[in-house]
């Protein structure tokens, strides 16, 4: 089956209907973390729908029932990494592989695995319904998931340390990270590129969705962590900052050479991208829909775009 390929225009387009279906679900279930799909929707549909080299999807298109933790001994669940059809009880390591460390943005995750055809648009009726995968914080059993994140840092760990694996066994598969920029105040993320730098994994990329905003507020003012393009290439890697709303150049940067160095790509976006009711809002790390007015407004606006 042939790999399929999607122009800019339908990238563009997929990202707008991630955020319109995002709304749709913070209207439907009184809350979402919208801002996230704002700033982050070029990124991620970019990276599924034009930057990744991934195999065809091998997971389950609907949603699927999931007991919880602990579950069954016996209980065999489509693993999350499916979606992007890694499978590792029979690996491919020539395809790459993405780890989302910021699993709060998983509707972005998942409504964008819709647009790229690789889950059904059934499947996101379960989303943040008891007892399905479809969780609004991912997990590994969660499509497009391939790990628990758990605490911050702690992805991109395991992405580094999957990449040093890849180099050291001469795979040919590419092993990319996604982290939003909040994230980058914990010291394991520290230790971790200092790492990746140590091993000259050239291997490994990472996309931060630098939307400058966290739980309590822009991450300026809680802690700041510019300039982090000089941070970055002081730690040995190479780094480039690209508009994070800039189709073309998402693409470009993933081709940035560095040749014996990891790479890091700063989204610079904007947290209310394309949705001006939440602009003034702040902090808007997650937006409520809970009062009849706020509700009839949201719904207008959705009906519009």
């Amino acid at each position: 089956m042939p790999k399929k390929t999607f122009t800019d225009k339908q990238i563009a387009k997929a990202a707008h209907n991630v955020r319109k279906r995002i709304l749709g679900l913070c209207i439907e279930r009184g809350g979402c973390y919208l801002a996230q799909a704002c700033s982050s929707a070029e990124i991620v549909t970019s990276l599924y729908m034009k930057i990744l080299n991934l195999g065809p999807s091998l997971g389950n298109p609907d949603a699927q029932p999931f007991p919880g933790v602990p579950g069954p001994k016996n209980m065999d669940y489509p693993k999350g990494s499916l979606y992007n059809g890694y499978d590792s009880k029979n690996p491919d390591h020539n395809i790459d592989r993405l780890f989302v460390s910021c699993c709060h943005y998983a509707s972005v995750i998942y409504c964008t695995l819709v647009e790229a055809g690789r889950l059904s648009e059934r499947a996101i009726e379960k989303f943040n319904v008891d007892g399905w995968n479809m969780e609004m914080i991912g997990a590994e059993h969660s499509p497009g998931f391939e790990n628990t994140a758990g605490s911050l840092g702690q992805t991109v760990s395991i992405a580094a340390g999957t990449a040093h694996a890849y180099k050291m066994k001469g795979y040919k598969g590419k092993i990319y990270c996604m982290l939003s920029d909040g994230e980058l105040e914990e010291g394991q993320d520290w230790e971790c590129f200092q790492a990746a730098a140590f091993y000259g994994l050239d291997n490994f990329i990472v996309y931060v969705d630098v939307n400058h905003q966290q739980l309590e507020g822009w991450t300026k003012d809680v802690m700041n962590t510019e300039p982090m393009i000089e941070r970055m290439k002081a730690f040995g890697w190479e780094a480039v900052e690209v508009d994070g709303h800039d189709i073309k150049a998402l693409a470009a940067a993933a081709k940035t050479p560095h040749k014996g160095k990891p790479l890091m790509v700063l989204c610079q976006t904007n947290p209310d991208q394309d949705m001006p009711i939440i602009s003034k809002l702040m902090p808007k790390h997650f937006i409520t829909v809970t009062d009849d007015a706020t509700r009839e407004e949201y719904t207008k606006f959705y009906k519009s775009m």
